[in-house]
């Protein structure tokens, strides 16, 4: 099977990590595949925040659990967070971004680590306190949070993947 098709079919949402920090090569070439994603005319409008950092990434998990109502780790023990916002003045920001989505879970995928999507981080980056994280940053203009995509080596096996729906593709 071509190795493209094959990383599709058998990529997997992982919620179970080691402790392990992911190797920088690695991470480079994640973030690399994020960069190639396909985005309206051209225009690039996403940005990747690469969080390895334990302080900003707990930071992260709190705001994202406080939006859940909850105080577990959201991320689930992932070391690596990858927030990827768009430009918001782009019509196509949150496609953008959400195709970003999919190529760094599908590299991640592919070079043996495990990931999952990660939602609230278009409420984090709402609040006043994911403002001032941008800020900080020096990312300047309006962006709105697309997803986390928590990355690390995974604890355990891959889930198995749930039977195809009936009636998902019409032929016309």
């Amino acid at each position: 099977m071509n190795p493209v098709l094959q990383a599709i079919e058998s990529r997997r949402s992982v919620r179970r990590f080691k402790p392990d920090m992911v190797p920088a090569e690695l991470l480079d070439q994640v973030l690399q595949a994020g960069t190639y994603a396909a985005t309206g005319m051209g225009r690039q409008s996403p940005i990747i925040l690469a969080v390895t950092d334990p302080k900003v990434r707990d930071q992260l998990s709190r705001m994202c659990a406080a939006i859940m109502g909850s105080d577990k780790d959201p991320f689930y023990g992932a070391p690596v967070v990858l927030v990827v916002l768009a430009d918001k003045s782009r019509p196509t920001c949150v496609y953008d971004g959400s195709l970003v989505m999919g190529n760094l879970m599908l590299a991640a995928h592919s070079l043996g680590l495990g990931s999952c999507w990660i939602h609230r981080a278009k409420e984090e980056f709402e609040s006043p306190e994911g403002k001032a994280l941008l800020t900080s940053l020096g990312i300047q203009g309006e962006y709105e949070g697309i997803g986390h995509c928590i990355l690390g080596y995974p604890e355990g096996e891959l889930p198995q993947p749930a039977p195809r729906k009936e009636n998902w593709i019409y032929r016309i």
